[in-house]
């Protein structure tokens, strides 16, 4: 039940936060949101089996499809592609509050990066290398404070249950 909350929660402050605030090029904004990047990264302890999250995040990239991109399996292989390097890096390396937010800041720069990469090749628009950095920095302050949120709530949740940290 609290993978679906924090699923929905974090669609729903996409939702709201790409709808009410300013986050193209050129605005004033520090809050470009990737608040179910952040969530697929995250929810991992909630998972028993590695196979079963994998899906999670092939499933949930198909409902951000749906809601954001118009582009049905674009973001369902991007966020499987995430699923597995979260499995890698929550099997190799230790997890505290510091590592999380680096971890975190190393989701989105994949996130843009491959996002950026896309847009280059199909030429859908004209990006750059500004466009990217400015994408990712402009995503750090609001991302960082939603996942750090959510990372002390998941180990609230660790607490009561046997979780996977």
């Amino acid at each position: 039940m609290s993978i679906f909350i924090f699923s929905l929660l974090g669609i729903v402050f996409d939702f709201i936060f790409n709808l009410f605030l300013p986050y193209l090029s050129n605005s004033l904004s520090i809050f470009n949101t990737c608040f179910s990047i952040i969530t697929i990264f995250l929810v991992y302890p909630l998972f028993k089996e590695d196979k079963n999250y994998i899906i999670y995040t092939v499933i949930y990239g198909i409902i951000y499809d749906l809601f954001f991109t118009n582009l049905f399996m674009y973001d369902a292989i991007i966020f499987g592609v995430l699923g597995f390097i979260t499995i890698y890096i929550n099997s190799n390396f230790e997890k505290n509050i510091f590592s999380n937010m680096l971890y975190i800041l190393i989701e989105l720069f994949i996130y843009f990066g491959i996002y950026v990469f896309f847009l280059f090749i199909f030429n859908v628009v004209p990006v750059s290398f500004y466009k990217f950095i400015y994408l990712f920095i402009h995503s750090i302050i609001s991302n960082i404070i939603y996942g750090t949120i959510i990372y002390l709530i998941v180990g609230k949740l660790k607490e009561r249950k046997s979780l996977r940290y």
